[in-house]
């Protein structure tokens, strides 16, 4: 203080709750105590195995080769991370609802997310954009909930859990000064898991997994099998409290005084043992099972004509209206295929009954090839 008058360093220390710059140094070496190196490698373990199911669930999405490479894991806070942020990103928050509690949250470029939404909707995958339009948005976000509903279901095989999640919420946050998330606060330490994501040529960046220390803790607690001994601990101590020392014994009395009552009721019987006697097996020759097929008769078939086939992409599925001509894969008068159950049988051509559409049958697929699409 000089001249009545507080300095800035003081002003920032008040309003800081009396934290000095050196115990804000210190207090960021006790968040990195909070988790151990142990606990650090059992959770990109996991992050390494659930983000592979994710990318695998991209790379269908997008019909692109998606990699997505060993995690580095550290912790943090939302306050310190926004520094490290190039803006703007792709957010998207999860809840875990059952097998685990607590949240999720995944961080992606907008500038990855673009690429992601261009190859969604049938694109090359290059773009010069870093503006996302409506529809783009919509994209990412379907493709981001494919990859963490995917990762969830890895995550429910591992814990031999079922393991679900709240409807994803996802935002472009394109301002430091917003918040990050909405549960999450500044100052709360979370654990970083930092992923090298590659998707073909056209992306070689980071994608982020920010999980608050409690909820990685509980994945740590449910790994390592101490989380159900913990709760068999609780719960054995909160029984001794219940019961005496004296009520504990007359229990214990009454217990063995009916195992021996039932001893008594129950003597030991002899057990006759003799190999078992099967009766001898009928030589006669089977029947013929064609006298069984009276049995099947009513059961109903689904009959199903396929004029021919097209494959589209989004884009162009987006694109189509009333009027809109969709070409096959096949010439006006090739036959058409007749299927039984899902199943092709025979091929046929197109006529007209009293005004009616039908098929007349102009030949039968052949046995090898009925058994071959059976195999199918």
């Amino acid at each position: 203080m000089s001249n009545g008058f507080l300095s800035q360093e003081e002003i920032d220390s008040l309003l800081n709750g009396g934290i000095t710059a050196n115990n804000e140094t210190v207090s960021e070496e006790n968040i990195e105590d909070l988790i151990t190196d142990m606990d650090k490698d059992l959770l990109g373990e996991i992050g390494n195995i659930s983000m592979g199911s994710a990318s695998t669930a991209l790379s269908q999405i997008i019909n692109q080769p998606v990699n997505i490479t060993t995690p580095v894991v550290s912790i943090t806070t939302l306050k310190n991370l926004k520094k490290e942020f190039i803006i703007p990103n792709m957010v998207l928050e999860v809840e875990y609802t059952s097998g685990i509690i607590g949240r999720n949250v995944l961080v992606m470029k907008v500038t990855d997310s673009s690429v992601i939404a261009n190859l969604m909707m049938g694109g090359d995958g290059k773009v010069n954009s870093t503006e996302l339009t409506e529809i783009e948005i919509s994209a990412v976000q379907e493709a981001m909930n494919q990859m963490i509903g995917s990762a969830a279901t890895s995550m429910a095989t591992m814990f031999a859990r079922e393991v679900n999640i709240s409807p994803p919420h996802s935002k472009i946050w394109n301002d430091d000064s917003e918040p990050l998330s909405d549960e999450i606060t500044e100052d709360e330490p979370i654990v970083k898991v930092c992923f090298r994501m590659k998707i073909g040529t056209l992306v070689d960046s980071e994608i982020m997994q920010l999980l608050p220390v409690a909820t990685a803790k509980k994945v740590v607690s449910i790994m390592l099998g101490t989380e159900e001994r913990e709760e068999n601990v609780s719960s054995a101590k909160h029984s001794v409290k219940i019961t005496s020392n004296e009520e504990q014994k007359n229990i214990n009395e009454s217990f063995n005084d009916n195992i021996k009552q039932k001893e008594i009721e129950r003597p030991m019987e002899k057990v006759e043992v003799h190999t078992a006697a099967f009766e001898p097996l009928d030589v006669t020759p089977i029947q013929s099972t064609s006298k069984n097929i009276d049995l099947i008769l009513d059961v109903p078939l689904e009959i199903s004509v396929v004029l021919g086939r097209t494959k589209k992409s989004i884009k162009e599925i987006l694109n189509l209206g009333t009027g809109s001509l969709i070409e096959l894969d096949k010439l006006a008068e090739e036959p058409v295929e007749i299927l039984v159950n899902g199943k092709k049988v025979a091929y046929g051509e197109v006529v007209v009954v009293d005004e009616n559409f039908g098929v007349r049958i102009t030949n039968i697929v052949s046995n090898v090839d009925r058994v071959k699409s059976l195999k199918e």
